[in-house]
Order: C-alpha cells, then sequence, then structure tokens
C-alpha cells in the first residue's frame, strides 16, 4: 500500500521559516514519478492548494496567497518533494498534506480531486 508521509511541521513566530518534506514509504513507490501537490486546511476552513511540482520537477505552480514566499521542489535522489516556507504569517496555520495522483509521469494538479495518495498532515502553527 503507497503511504505518502509529511514531516517538518512545527510551532514558528511570523517572519520565520520551515521546511516541510513529502516521502512515499510502503510497497515500492517511486515518489520521483509522480506530480506532487502541497494542501493545507486550517480550522473551521476547507482544504485548499498550496502548490505543485509535475513529475520531472520542471513545472511548479503556486496558489497567490503564497507565491514568493514558499518553494516547492524535489530530490528524486532521496525520493522526496519538499515546501520551503518563508516569511511565515499566522494566516498559514494549517495543517499540510502532501499528495500524488494515481498516475506516474504527469504534469501538475491544482484540483485535489485530481490527486489519489494522501498523507496523513503535519501541523503548521505560525504565533504573531
Amino acid at each position: 500500500q503507497v503511504q505518502l508521509v509529511e514531516s517538518g511541521g512545527g510551532l514558528v513566530q511570523a517572519g520565520g521559516s520551515l521546511r516541510l518534506s513529502c516521502a512515499a514509504s510502503g510497497r515500492t513507490f517511486s515518489i520521483y514519478s509522480y506530480a506532487v501537490g502541497w494542501f493545507r486546511q486550517a480550522p473551521g476552513k476547507e482544504r485548499e492548494f498550496v502548490a505543485a511540482i509535475n513529475w520531472s520537477g520542471g513545472s511548479t505552480y503556486y496558489a497567490d496567497s503564497v507565491k514568493g514566499r514558499f518553494t516547492i521542489s524535489r530530490d528524486n535522489a532521496k525520493n522526496t518533494v519538499y515546501l520551503q516556507m518563508n516569511s511565515l504569517k499566522p494566516e498559514d496555520t494549517a495543517v499540510y498534506y502532501c499528495a500524488a495522483p494515481f498516475n506516474a509521469y504527469t504534469n501538475y494538479r491544482v484540483n485535489q480531486e485530481q490527486y489519489g495518495y494522501w498523507g496523513q498532515g503535519t501541523q503548521v502553527t505560525v504565533s504573531s
């Protein structure tokens, strides 16, 4: 069974930085073959798109709310996708999830309905 595992969340002051990681576990699953998206869900709100990267790492896309502050990247040798978050704001507080579509070798996806594999999430809390 494919499982995605997020790590790197925590408590940080406004203006600080965190780097989230998304790795695959379970049966042989090479995350480097898959587009990956990051989503977040704040308390009382719906889950929203944050950033995505295509399978090769050549294309990325960001939500307007994080553009210029967050960077998505991948290290295929480590089978890991990262979300570098800088200049964090209290409104970035949420549970962050990484996801991958069922099909490999695709471009990035923005709609969460296009993702089939999800991680359990990691909490990011930004204090003011």
